[in-house]
């Protein structure tokens, strides 16, 4: 199995090995709108953790999205409705982050969560099962699709079977959360942007936010083919970025690009070395989406292995140097507040 298709939770003293660098725009306000709170493999990254982080990295994020993540699913009840454990889960680390005593920063402000769409009338009560339980904080719904035919590439977190977003069941689901003013996170693999192009076209009323940059594989079968590789991804963004409908979020490049061994370097990139490794991938994004559908998130604590939290938002900031102050409030902060609702 690839380093690159599955979790690791980080290495803090290798983590800790990183060069000191002066925080870009201290005061910019930021929210991260993909971040993971969870007990997993061993690893605890609750609110106590990520506080940690966001006083380390200088950085002036004040609020952050919750994304689904396997998390403390109720035990007992109907199978169906197993996953609104994960947004009761979310609320919980929500208020203990309302409480003052670890952040100020709003944490899960709001909440994407995990339903099986093609479950017929059955889904509108899982989503509004997920609604009840989050008290205002939650914003919508991600289901992988992520399918590959190398095993090493599909990972264990991945779809049973291709072409998930074109099944007509799957279509009726996003149709009952477009009705409730919800927002559906597609996660693919960059082969796929078709498809999730194919799902805007057929349902305009859907917001739909393409997490990771498309994530754009270059590990294992896809290795060596650069050049491909960045060709296919980019005119497949060209053509999503027809779709009104589409929004990007930025980064969670680490696992699928595969082009930082973090496993194997002496020390983590530096934010003008990871930003060398990204912009490719993150630059075209702003260009084809515009600062209004593009925002930034960290992807946390999964690009944790390789990467500290303050190393991407000076990333960022560089990639963005050059857009105005208006457009950089978008990406950091404003498209996240409007395309969530938060």
């Amino acid at each position: 199995m690839t380093i690159f298709a599955s979790l690791h939770p980080p290495n803090e003293e290798w983590l800790s090995r990183a060069e000191p660098e002066p925080v870009l725009e201290p005061d910019l306000p930021i929210v991260d709108a993909h971040l993971h709170l969870w007990d997993l493999n061993g690893y605890r990254y609750f609110i106590e953790e990520y506080a940690r982080d966001l006083v380390s990295c200088g950085h002036n994020v004040v609020a952050s999205v919750f994304v689904e993540c396997f998390m403390m699913y109720r035990k007992r009840g109907p199978e169906h409705l197993k996953y609104v454990g994960e947004t009761e889960f979310a609320v919980g680390m929500a208020a203990m982050g309302a409480s003052g005593k670890y952040t100020d920063s709003r944490v899960a402000e709001g909440i994407v969560g995990y339903a099986d769409l093609t479950l017929g009338e059955r889904t509108r009560e899982v989503i509004e099962a997920h609604l009840e339980a989050g008290n205002g904080r939650f914003k919508g719904v991600r289901q992988r699709a992520k399918w590959d035919a190398d095993p090493a590439v599909k990972g264990k977190y991945s779809a049973d079977r291709p072409g998930l977003y074109l099944d007509p069941e799957f279509g009726k689901g996003i149709d009952v959360l477009a009705s409730l003013g919800l927002s559906f996170d597609p996660r693919i693999f960059h082969p796929q942007i078709a498809d999730v192009a194919a799902l805007a076209k057929a349902h305009p009323d859907a917001n739909i936010v393409l997490i990771h940059s498309g994530s754009r594989v270059g590990h294992s079968s896809y290795a060596g083919k650069e050049a491909e590789n960045h060709a296919t991804w980019l005119a497949g963004m060209r053509q999503l970025a027809k779709c009104p409908n589409v929004s990007i979020k930025m980064g969670g490049l680490l696992m699928c690009l595969g082009n930082f061994d973090f496993t194997s370097a002496e020390r983590p990139p530096t934010s003008q070395e990871l930003t060398a490794l990204w912009r490719p991938y993150i630059e075209p994004c702003i260009e084809l989406f515009g600062a209004e559908r593009c925002m930034a998130s960290s992807n946390f604590p999964v690009d944790k292995a390789g990467v500290g939290y303050g190393t991407v938002w000076n990333m960022f900031k560089r990639i963005t140097s050059g857009c105005s102050d208006d457009e950089k409030r978008m990406i950091f902060g404003d498209t996240a507040r409007r395309v969530y609702r938060l």
